[in-house]
């Protein structure tokens, strides 16, 4: 079991920040590895939302269905894996500053047989990518770089 926390401090208000991460259509505008992610149930996002994820990862081809399972609008935002290779569970947390946003993220991530040979070298590159996801998601957000679906 990989489990691990990160934070980061975002100069953009808390709303602009939930929103942004909170939609899995902008996942592949941060997240490094990942092609595709789109919300499979009907309706607005919240608790029980489904989304299917396709990407990568240390060269393999990753494909998952995650569940929203916590969603407390520009406060908590939680899902788990459903299906995929990986059990994963991601909680973002989010705080409103003076100067912004702060954005702390929490991972738990049990790799299987996926990563059994070597899960050293597993988790550390889920934390340097989770890293650079998060430089990357504070680029996007600061420098207005925000795609529209």
């Amino acid at each position: 079991m990989i489990h691990f926390s990160r934070n980061t401090h975002i100069y953009r208000p808390i709303k602009q920040v939930f929103a942004f991460v909170a939609t899995p259509e902008n996942d592949f505008q941060w997240q490094y590895g990942t092609f595709n992610s789109v919300q499979t149930s009907e309706g607005e996002i919240g608790l029980g939302t489904l989304f299917h994820t396709v990407g990568h990862f240390m060269g393999r081809r990753i494909e998952s269905i995650f569940e929203v399972t916590e969603f407390e609008p520009n406060q908590r935002y939680g899902f788990k894996s459903c299906s995929g290779p990986v059990d994963v569970y991601t909680l973002y947390t989010f705080e409103a500053l003076q100067s912004g946003t702060k954005l702390m993220i929490t991972i738990q991530v049990n790799p299987g047989d996926l990563f059994k040979i070597d899960n050293i070298a597993a988790e550390k590159k889920v934390k340097k990518q989770y890293d650079e996801n998060l430089a990357l998601l504070k680029s996007v957000l600061e420098t207005n770089r925000v795609a529209q679906p």
